[in-house]
């Protein structure tokens, strides 16, 4: 089996050496995954704008969103990095636990996590009834597509942690 190991800055192109700066003064750190990226000489700058790109979801929604579908799609390392990202942003530890079970006693943040779920699950062939009630709690069409851009960036980061391995730099997340 192939080996990944994170590279160093000195590892980097001279543009990710950058982002690697702009990284460790804003988080403290460079996150592994964000690290690994930085292998494509413009894949993090490109990933970075796509992830940080406004949204009609809030930064609650987007965590909950990415606790969803990381569980979903078992990533360890991404669940990890949600469940502090998910504190973070306003969310009690039975909170995250309720998401990772894919529920939320939120009737509106249930319709949202269980439609992310489902579209997680089953790469966009969903069940009509959480589509009608993901609108009946209020969502919108806006919100639906964006709910489906912020399903393909964790997708993303989901299948780069789970083909790398790389180590997780974040607390381990605990089994559900």
């Amino acid at each position: 089996m192939t080996k990944f190991t994170v590279p160093t800055k000195n590892e980097v192109s001279e543009n990710n050496q950058v982002i690697f700066d702009n990284l460790e003064k804003a988080l403290g750190f460079v996150p592994n995954l964000y690290a690994v990226i930085a292998y494509s000489r413009n894949g993090l700058e490109r990933f970075l704008t796509y992830q940080n790109a406004k949204t009609s979801l809030t930064a609650k929604e987007k965590e909950a969103v990415n606790l969803v579908v990381s569980q979903v799609n078992s990533c360890v390392y991404c669940q990890s990095a949600h469940l502090v990202l998910g504190k973070l942003n306003g969310f009690s530890d039975e909170e995250l636990h309720d998401i990772r079970l894919i529920k939320s006693k939120d009737s509106k943040l249930n319709a949202l996590v269980t439609l992310a779920a489902d579209i997680t699950k089953n790469r966009g062939k969903i069940s009509d009834i959480s589509l009608q009630e993901f609108f009946l709690q209020g969502y919108t069409k806006e919100n639906l597509v964006d709910l489906i851009l912020q399903i393909s960036d964790k997708t993303a980061m989901n299948y780069l942690h789970n083909l790398t391995k790389v180590e997780v730099d974040f607390p381990l997340a605990p089994g559900v």
